[in-house]
């Protein structure tokens, strides 16, 4: 039981899983699940008592029990007491303060990540206003490498997605096409001449039935969630991506580096898959990422927005859970990008991508998506489009990972790091796409 006073009104919360829900921005799904505050008192108030909370308790009492639950144990696992030690004897407030000093650079949080648990970086998170998730996170340099190398300083990648309604091949080169012309595409893309890598967003298995077959597999992608019984729901569990991480090492594809796999996730998916547990939203969204971390993947991202607006309602949720995910996985560890979108019938539009999308240029996000006019024919939602990564690379001088960066130069889609006129025609006739190419 936690208690406390505020504004002359006495407040109680039955534990933590209650603390860390109330203490949560107001999101549409943790009022779904009657576990959000009822008031802004009362939202200040669990933050009043989560603040004085000891790191130390997140580790002595799990949200789900280990027997009940791999994710747990897994995060037990994974915990580094070493890491852990510089700030093991703060509470969550001073945590906050310590993230925010001057002195905790990026070699300091590098070091710590392994020492940090989902539920840790979730509480701080709900201590934090906007501008503090920007400032921790633009403190996180978290690089990964495949055929090019993803998350340098001074760099910001992108994923092409060429959807097409049909699965027509020519619809789907077309808008690979266009996609490459814009300079996108070092994040993962199809096509495997080009300095990046390849991933087809399939389930698991199907990759896995994929690479038995003899498929050349680079990436191998799934959706996950911070609940053991979530993933289930998703037809999976942890033995299962460890034999698919094990088939993909076996591939031997990478050129600069080895890291393997591809993780989507985002906030709501274990309360609509009813697997929640009586816990927040944002915080079982961190736990997802401890099952991210154990596969040292090449990308991660968080699909803010796309379950709809039964778990954030509106803009100004789907920017705040935005910047918490982003935030919480850099700390963690994990080479985060966003999926900044909404669907359709939330309360939602373009000028709220554009807004999430600059706060998340400034926190030094990983990568975003690239899709066709930014209006995801498959999926019914809005997105970000091709030339949406130029505002951010052009306002912060931001350069495509290098060895993508060089390629764009030497087809001469790039010239001194601006689009080149010109440039479709020298992509057509060069030996990647055009005759005698792939």
């Amino acid at each position: 039981m936690y208690q406390v006073q505020v504004a002359g009104r006495p407040f109680s919360f039955a534990g933590l899983r209650d603390l860390l829900a109330k203490a949560s921005a107001e999101k549409s799904g943790d009022q779904l699940a009657g576990l959000a505050a009822t008031s802004a008192l009362e939202r200040a108030a669990a933050r009043t008592a989560l603040a004085e909370v000891p790191l130390t308790r997140f580790l002595d009492e799990p949200l789900i029990p280990s027997e009940d639950d791999e994710v747990t144990r897994l995060i037990l696992r994974q915990h580094d007491p070493g890491a852990f030690a510089p700030v093991a004897g703060l509470s969550v407030g001073q945590f906050r303060d310590w993230l925010l000093a001057y002195e905790t650079d990026a070699t300091v949080l590098t070091d710590l990540a392994p020492g940090l648990t989902p539920e840790m970086v979730a509480a701080v998170s709900k201590l934090c206003r906007n501008q503090d998730l920007v400032l921790i996170a633009s403190k996180c340099h978290v690089v990964t490498r495949f055929r090019d190398t993803i998350g340098l300083p001074g760099r910001f990648s992108t994923r092409l997605q060429p959807n097409h309604p049909g699965d027509d091949l020519r619809g789907i080169a077309a808008s690979t096409l266009d996609g490459l012309l814009y300079g996108i595409g070092d994040g993962v893309i199809a096509g495997n001449q080009i300095p990046t890598q390849a991933c087809i967003l399939s389930h698991v298995t199907s990759t896995m039935e994929a690479m038995r077959r003899g498929a050349p597999v680079d990436l191998v992608f799934q959706s996950i969630a911070g609940t053991e019984a979530a993933n289930r729901s998703f037809g999976i569990d942890l033995s299962l991506l460890a034999e698919a991480h094990a088939m993909a090492r076996d591939q031997h594809r990478g050129t600069v580096g080895n890291n393997l796999m591809y993780f989507e996730t985002g906030q709501g998916s274990c309360l609509s898959a009813e697997a929640h547990h009586g816990i927040d939203q944002q915080t079982l969204e961190c736990r997802a990422y401890a099952v991210a971390r154990e596969f040292r993947p090449l990308l991660v991202n968080t699909v803010v927005g796309f379950i709809g607006p039964e778990y954030l309602y509106d803009g100004r949720q789907i920017i705040r859970a935005g910047l918490e995910d982003h935030c919480c996985g850099k700390l963690l560890g994990l080479p985060m990008g966003v999926d900044i979108c909404y669907t359709n019938h939330a309360e939602a539009d373009q000028n709220d991508v554009d807004n999430l999308l600059g706060l998340l240029a400034l926190s030094g996000c990983t990568f975003i998506m690239g899709v066709p006019g930014a209006d995801d024919i498959m999926l019914g939602y809005q997105s970000t489009s091709f030339h949406d990564s130029h505002f951010v690379r052009q306002v912060l001088q931001r350069d495509p990972a290098p060895e993508f960066a060089a390629w764009l130069n030497q087809r001469g889609i790039t010239a001194h790091g601006r689009l080149a006129a010109g440039s479709a025609s020298r992509l057509l006739t060069s030996p990647v796409l055009g005759e005698g190419g792939s």
